[in-house]
């Protein structure tokens, strides 16, 4: 049925089958049987660092085994956890069905935007490390920002970190390399400019 404002909760939560049957005029995820309505819709800068995460990513990944898919896309990592990740990277081609994506996708990635920072860095940092995404990439688009998180014995542990003028590399796909300043090109209105602060002696440096 259509989900006129939140659905009427059970006892026991929702499950995927009540999520497929959902209206298609929201976007909703399901996390641990609770429906979250998602955020409207994203910037045009977090549209520009999607499409050229894509691209970059699905030129990379074409002749191989793996496949990266944009969003929405439904991720059904189990019958009360379905989420709609910005781009999804799934190696094993027997978790695409026609409807979704079954189980945890080998790489996920996340891009931030002001309504969906908590969600991202905390609910769905949870979620992917409890049912076992290897790799978790948390993307800000300003400043500009990837933070590459990796999970090891069963937690997420932060492999690297890359700016704008770095080349991003993946311990998932070691031969990736990107280029970020191909990757954040969306112009920044200059009273949003963040300086960070620079690492620079004083001038005169005081004799001891």
């Amino acid at each position: 049925g259509s989900m006129a404002g939140v659905p009427v909760k059970r006892q026991d939560g929702f499950t995927y089958s009540d999520y497929a049957s959902w209206s298609d005029d929201e976007r909703w995820e399901l996390i641990d049987g609770e429906p979250r309505a998602m955020a409207p819709a994203p910037l045009v800068r977090h549209q520009a660092v999607t499409s050229a995460l894509h691209a970059a990513l699905f030129a990379h990944l074409r002749k191989g085994p793996c496949q990266v898919f944009p969003a929405p896309i439904d991720v059904k990592l189990s019958e009360t956890n379905v989420v709609q990740p910005d781009l999804v990277v799934v190696c094993d081609p027997d978790q695409i069905t026609e409807t979704h994506i079954e189980g945890a996708p080998a790489m996920v990635v996340e891009i931030l935007s002001p309504a969906s920072v908590c969600h991202d860095r905390v609910t769905k940092f949870t979620l992917y490390q409890r049912f076992g995404v290897k790799e978790y990439w948390l993307v800000t688009p300003h400043p500009a920002l990837v933070e590459i998180f990796v999970l090891e014995n069963g937690y997420f542990h932060l492999a690297n970190g890359f700016r704008k003028r770095d080349t991003l590399t993946s311990p998932a796909f070691p031969r990736l390399k990107l280029r970020l300043d191909q990757v954040f090109t969306f112009p920044i209105p200059p009273e949003e400019e963040i300086r960070e602060v620079e690492a620079r002696p004083p001038r005169k440096a005081r004799r001891a």
